[in-house]
């Protein structure tokens, strides 16, 4: 059972990736790295294969992480009392091969990478769940009419199939970056030298210094690094911004979801659930909670991101305070995103589409929503401006009077044009199918 349940933190608790970055995962994670440094220093005849197959035997399940996390204020970081407590659970005589030349950022850092590898597979799994649902929107949809909104208002008419798009391309924008993130192991000693691991091999008789590297980053099946990253950040960085990018990209669906599930408006509903969107105080109300759980990520995450970028301005060859501040910090990050995701699968897969509500709510303006085609209608008959002014004044005129754009406009003038068709916002999407149909062939690939 994690040390943290999450209980202020609904976007993920109990998901996936709450588990995936537990305090127990990180400590895992932690046990994993020692184990493929043994391993990768056994295969250079630094250390015996016997010792190496004896560390990698242990697992985090055999510590005590509450103790280590208390004991870690000593020394500012977890790996410090986490050594000698591994050290404890292997035989005597290995005991001196644990963290053979390390030092505690090797260790950490790799362990946040291999993290971060594991929530990127949960995160890709739920990303790609999104794009199928979407795509299937696309299609179900392509020509569903909708009022198209700018700064909250109608404009013109588009298909819920675009809408769909969009968050299709998003999604799909998400999937690239998080997919060319490159996640390197970190070995490189107290100060980026490797000094401790040279000075070991010497001991063996054999060269353990850069050779190390690349079994070590095999073992752990993270890319091999060129050089050390303590306090190069670019892969933390890279990251954070990859994770920033899926957030607010989720967010946008959330944020239209609880748009176009309000009462007033009604063109979408969550799936629904027993509890679901529940109300303490009110019992009518069927709240957009999955898309409220999605934005809540999308407005924490930049913050967080920010605190990393901060922490790129490192000094020396480790810093005091710059690298703490990370662990935290992209640790929610990853726990957020890898939430908002799981919940915005769960959300597409059982989103509820209502066109009579959306053909309900583009009627509203009573032909106003046209009147972009009204005024390429009427400028080679009236000139451009005067046709653009007579068309605000009759716009104002019908919203007053309750009267339709149509009527109000044959008062006005008397100009021969067909009406019926000038006015039927199905008949003024544009090529919103063919550019729904671009984006589902670059789903399809």
């Amino acid at each position: 059972m994690s040390t943290d349940s999450g209980l202020l933190a609904p976007t993920w608790a109990g998901t996936p990736a709450a588990a995936a970055t537990s305090d127990e995962a990180w400590l895992q994670a932690m046990v994993d790295v020692e184990a493929a440094l043994a391993r990768a220093q056994a295969r250079l005849g630094v250390i015996p294969d016997s010792a190496a197959k004896a560390i990698s035997a242990v697992s985090a399940n055999q510590l005590d992480v509450v103790s280590l996390a208390v004991a870690s204020r000593g020394a500012a970081n977890p790996v410090v009392a986490f050594v000698p407590a591994l050290m404890k659970l292997v035989p005597a005589d290995v005991a001196e091969y644990v963290h053979r030349g390390s030092t505690s950022q090797d260790i950490l850092d790799s362990a946040t990478m291999l993290v971060v590898q594991r929530v990127r597979a949960l995160l890709l799994a739920d990303l790609r769940r999104c794009a199928a649902a979407l795509a299937g929107l696309c299609v179900q949809h392509r020509t569903t009419l909708i009022a198209g909104r700018t700064l909250s208002q109608h404009a013109v008419p588009t298909t819920f199939g675009l809408k769909a798009a969009g968050w299709l391309s998003l999604v799909l924008d998400s999937i690239d970056r998080l997919e060319s993130l490159v996640l390197p192991a970190e070995l490189a000693g107290a100060a980026g030298t490797l000094a401790a691991y040279v000075e070991y091999g010497r001991l063996s008789e054999v060269q353990a210094g850069v050779e190390l590297i690349a079994p070590f980053a095999e073992e752990l099946g993270l890319a091999e690094p060129v050089g050390p990253w303590h306090t190069a950040r670019t892969p933390i960085m890279d990251v954070g911004n990859a994770l920033q990018f899926v957030a607010g990209a989720l967010g946008k669906i959330g944020i239209d979801v609880q748009v176009l599930s309000r009462t007033e408006i009604g063109e979408v509903a969550e799936p629904a659930a027993d509890g679901r969107g529940a109300s303490s105080a009110m019992p009518q109300k069927r709240n957009p909670v999955l898309a409220t759980l999605i934005v809540t990520a999308a407005r924490q995450v930049p913050a967080q991101v920010s605190v990393l970028a901060q922490s790129m301005v490192a000094e020396d060859e480790r810093p005091a305070g710059a690298w703490h501040a990370e662990w935290q910090t992209l640790r929610e990050a990853l726990r957020l995103v890898g939430g908002s995701a799981f919940t915005a699968a769960e959300l597409l897969e059982g989103l509820e589409v209502f066109p009579d509500r959306m053909a309900a709510n583009l009627a509203r303006s009573d032909g106003a929503i046209v009147s972009e085609r009204l005024n390429v209608a009427l400028a080679p008959v009236l000139g451009k401006a005067v046709a653009k002014k007579l068309l605000g004044e009759a716009s104002r005129e019908a919203a007053a009077s309750g009267k339709a754009l149509r009527e109000v406009l044959v008062a006005m003038i008397e100009v021969d044009l067909p009406w019926d068709d000038l006015l039927d916002p199905a008949q003024y999407i544009g090529d919103a199918p063919a550019l729904v149909d671009r984006v589902l062939q670059r789903y399809q690939g």
